[in-house]
């Protein structure tokens, strides 16, 4: 099994960007506000690297079976990660009342970051692939 050029560069960006906003995020709770930091705090860049994960590959099968559908996907896949997102705070917010506001507050930041990088990577994907139509 091969893997597609795009599929590639976005598992190594994700991987960069995740290792880069964990490690920061968990260096300013831990240093800057350590009576802030909460155990669960790994669970959020592992959470938006799963979602980037089932992103890309629903993606890449979109790409090869129906790719005229492709923004479609992005839209439904972008509520679907809303949903569960919203969720996953509901049922953190009910099991630990306690660190809930720092736990929302750093699940935005991570949730509007992967949003922005997400976005941007599909649009230049689109943009690349309209120019590359356009030169044939």
């Amino acid at each position: 099994m091969s893997i597609s050029n795009t599929k590639r560069r976005f598992l190594i960006s994700l991987t960069v960007i995740t290792l880069l906003l964990g490690g920061v995020g968990g260096a300013v709770l831990q240093n800057i506000a350590p009576s802030r930091y909460f155990g669960a705090y790994p669970l959020i860049p592992a959470y938006f690297y799963l979602c980037g994960l089932l992103f890309i590959f629903a993606f890449e099968a979109c790409r090869r079976r129906a790719p005229n559908r492709m923004v479609m996907l992005f839209m439904g896949m972008k509520m679907m990660k809303l949903i569960l997102s919203v969720l996953l705070l509901i049922v953190y917010c009910m099991v630990a009342p306690q660190t809930a506001i720092v736990f929302l507050i750093t699940f935005a930041v991570f949730y509007v970051s992967y949003l922005i990088y997400e976005s941007w990577f599909f649009f230049a994907f689109e943009r690349n692939k309209k120019l590359n139509k356009e030169m044939k």
